[in-house]
């Protein structure tokens, strides 16, 4: 199973930064694409960054140019947020398509998610 363990939230001004850490662990075969979802009080979860094996990005347009996304070694990925936006207030949810043997199935993987609140 893969077990993926959130870092980097808090409460922050308009304007400012945060950097969201999470990394990956567990017994699996191969770990694919990783990536950074959201979700705000009554709506629904949304993709904000998602990072290939092979470094391929894509954003949701409401963060091209303020966040990056970044897959600092296999197992770890990244989310540089700048310029952030009192509606960047969210849960993230870090999320990992693994396989956990040879042959098997690629199958998502959430964690726990992590607050980012973002002041006016």
């Amino acid at each position: 199973q893969v077990q993926l363990v959130e870092s980097g939230g808090g409460l922050v001004q308009t304007g400012g930064s945060l950097r969201l850490s999470c990394a990956a662990s567990g017994s699996f075969f191969s770990l694919n694409a990783m990536g950074w979802y959201r979700q705000a009080p009554g709506k629904q979860r949304e993709l904000v960054a998602r990072i290939t094996s092979g470094l391929n990005t894509n954003y949701a347009d409401s963060v091209k140019g303020r966040f990056t996304i970044s897959r600092d070694n296999h197992n770890t990925v990244s989310l540089q947020m700048n310029s952030l936006k009192p509606e960047d207030t969210a849960v993230y949810h870090c999320n990992a398509d693994a396989t956990i043997y040879y042959g098997g199935r690629t199958l998502g993987y959430w964690g726990q998610g992590t607050q980012v609140t973002v002041s006016s």
